[in-house]
């Protein structure tokens, strides 16, 4: 496989640096200014990492490889099809939390590569998540006060 053409990549990093510097914007533009500490600490950090990218991509100063094959892509598909559900409609709709622990279970259903006809898979899957959420609680709640998206379950 060849590389991918200097234009591609600049266009690409320009895009996720636009993306980027939008939601920082977005997110140092919100109120009440306690409730978007964390997200303007990740926006801001995402913002100058993309922009920086984007520099480099400019210059040509940026290792470009080989992009994605179109088995890589149909790989990732299922689970970006599950993160974008996640994102746009779950998440408020039925709770971060509640959200979280299902769109971790789907992926963990969709990539793990162990068999589904085994309890000790499911089992070890749900601890998993368990886990997860129980970490995304304790950070997001407990140690940064962070607000999220609550609805029907929590």
């Amino acid at each position: 496989m060849t590389d991918l053409p200097r234009s591609q990549h600049v266009v690409a990093s320009g895009i996720i640096a636009a993306v980027g510097l939008s939601v920082a914007w977005i997110s140092w533009t919100q109120e009440p200014a306690a409730a978007f500490v964390f997200p303007r600490l990740i926006a801001t950090v995402f913002a100058v990492l993309a922009v920086w990218t984007f520099l480099k991509a400019l210059t040509g100063r940026t290792k470009v490889g080989a992009g994605l094959s179109g088995q890589a892509v149909r790989q990732l598909a299922p689970g970006l099809v599950v993160t974008l559900v996640y994102v746009f409609w779950a998440a408020q709709a039925i709770g971060f939390y509640t959200a979280t622990a299902l769109t971790v279970l789907i992926l963990l259903v969709l990539y793990d590569p162990a068999p589904h006809g085994r309890a000790g898979t499911w089992a070890k899957r749900i601890a998993i998540t368990a886990g997860f959420v129980a970490v995304m609680y304790g950070l997001f709640a407990g140690v940064l006060n962070v607000f999220t998206p609550r609805e029907v379950f929590f």
